[in-house]
C-alpha cells in the first residue's frame, strides 16, 4: 500500500469551538491551495461538537511531508485549542516516521486489502 492515510483526532477544550472552528479553516484552505498529493482532508463533528475528527488520505509518505510543511504552523493553533491524537495507516517511509513522532501517532501497518 503506497497511500498513507491519517486519522486527527481532536477532544476540543472546552469553551473553544468557535476558535477551534475559526483556526480549522486556515489549514483547508492551504491544503486546497499547496498540497498536490493529498487525495481526502474531511473534517467531521461528534454531534455535542465536543471532538473533531479529520480523515486524510496522501498519495505516498511524500505527500504527507509536503502537507506538513505547508500547514504546519497552521496546525499549532489547533493543538492550542485540542486535545490531538493522531493514527496513521499504511507503511510510512523513515522521514515520515521520524517527522510524525513527535504527535506520538498509532501506526497500522498494511495487511490486505482492495
Amino acid at each position: 500500500m503506497q497511500n498513507i492515510q491519517l486519522r486527527a483526532i481532536c477532544k476540543i477544550h472546552d469553551g473553544k469551538l468557535d476558535e477551534f472552528q475559526a483556526a480549522a479553516r486556515k489549514p483547508l484552505a492551504a491544503v486546497q491551495e499547496k498540497d498536490s498529493g493529498t487525495l481526502q482532508y474531511d473534517w467531521f463533528f461528534s454531534s455535542d461538537r465536543s471532538v473533531c475528527v479529520v480523515h486524510e488520505t496522501y498519495a505516498d509518505s511524500d505527500a504527507v511531508m509536503q502537507h506538513m510543511a505547508n500547514v504546519g504552523e497552521l496546525l499549532a493553533d489547533l493543538v492550542k485549542l485540542s486535545d490531538l491524537s493522531l493514527e496513521l495507516f499504511g507503511d510510512p517511509s523513515p522521514e515520515l516516521a521520524a517527522a510524525a513522532a513527535a504527535f506520538s501517532p498509532t501506526v497500522y501497518g498494511y495487511f490486505q486489502g482492495l
